[in-house]
């Protein structure tokens, strides 16, 4: 049997109502090397696979406000291109719900495009009814009601990397049970037995990064046969991963607060895996989190 050839032109449509993160899921696309093109004219969208191919994917970013833009239409373009044999078409609908929606014009006092001479929630509403055919069509439905800038991002690379085959990309994240396990994390590590720096009153302001933390964390009578056992593990499961085709792999610790301990390990465990020759990112998501807040130190969710 003859293998498929590859199609000529590839494209993501991205799309959803205004302020859920369209430009920034184009702008992390064109970081992956696609082409991006925002507010293209939808008639104009079947010109461009009349010249030769690009030699790489096209992100076009298409909402209400492009030119002759109407669901009807986008979706019979949607059903043009997926027929046509050298083309590969996804649509990414970014989704978001209207109260933060809502916040997010407030806080940027930006006029909604549908509603330039009335309240942006009057404006939401319309966009949202409008773009519900589009949105039941989609082949990824991002939500990023409760994703900070860093997520989506992180979320747009795994769904849509398309960097060399035969590397696994790796990212190790620290996060606080509190607030939920992280979206699209492959496996979990739990440090809430580990020793806890919040009992310590000169150590509970600090976070994980800190020597300071990091040896009193290490110094716990477990934590050399857990961070032994964890090591082996990943050491043996990423080639397994890659040898399976998986280009990205998001591992998560946590503890109670996301401070102390879980940001302990992903420092310690990230770099580990950087010298075995893993291509890794390291981030913390309730460090992030309240560094956005703009916070001192003294008024942020404690690690207990």
């Amino acid at each position: 049997m003859t293998a498929p050839t590859a199609p000529d032109h590839q494209f993501v449509f991205v799309t959803g109502p205004s302020g859920a993160g369209r430009t920034t899921a184009i702008r992390v696309l064109e970081d992956l090397g696609y082409e991006g093109i925002d507010n293209i004219p939808l008639s104009l969208v079947p010109r461009l696979i009349e010249g030769a191919p690009l030699g790489r994917p096209i992100a076009l970013g298409l909402d209400p406000r492009n030119r002759d833009f109407n669901p009807t239409a986008l979706i019979e373009l949607v059903d043009q291109l997926t027929r046509d044999p050298t083309v590969r078409l996804e649509v990414l609908y970014l989704d978001c719900a209207p109260s933060v929606l809502i916040q997010r014009f407030s806080e940027t006092r930006r006029r909604h495009p549908l509603a330039p001479a009335e309240t942006p929630a009057q404006g939401i509403d319309r966009e949202i009814d409008l773009l519900a055919p589009i949105r039941v069509r989609a082949d990824h439905l991002v939500d990023t009601t409760d994703l900070t800038q860093h997520e989506l991002k992180a979320e747009i690379a795994r769904l849509f990397d398309v960097g060399p085959a035969g590397k696994l990309s790796v990212s190790v994240q620290s996060f606080s049970y509190k607030r939920g396990i992280p979206r699209g994390v492959d496996m979990i590590f739990d440090c809430r037995f580990l020793a806890n720096p919040h009992w310590r009153p000169d150590l509970r302001p600090l976070d994980g990064r800190d020597p300071a933390v990091a040896s009193y964390v290490s110094a716990d009578p477990r934590f050399a046969d857990f961070y032994r056992r964890v090591i082996d593990l990943l050491i043996f499961l990423l080639p397994a991963h890659l040898d399976e085709g998986k280009a990205h792999l998001a591992i998560g610790f946590g503890c109670t607060g996301g401070q102390h301990r879980s940001v302990a390990m992903v420092e310690m465990v990230g770099n580990a895996l950087a010298v075995a020759g893993w291509p890794v990112s390291k981030r913390h998501r309730e460090l992030e989190r309240r560094a956005a807040t703009g916070l001192p130190d003294a008024t942020r969710v404690q690690d207990a």
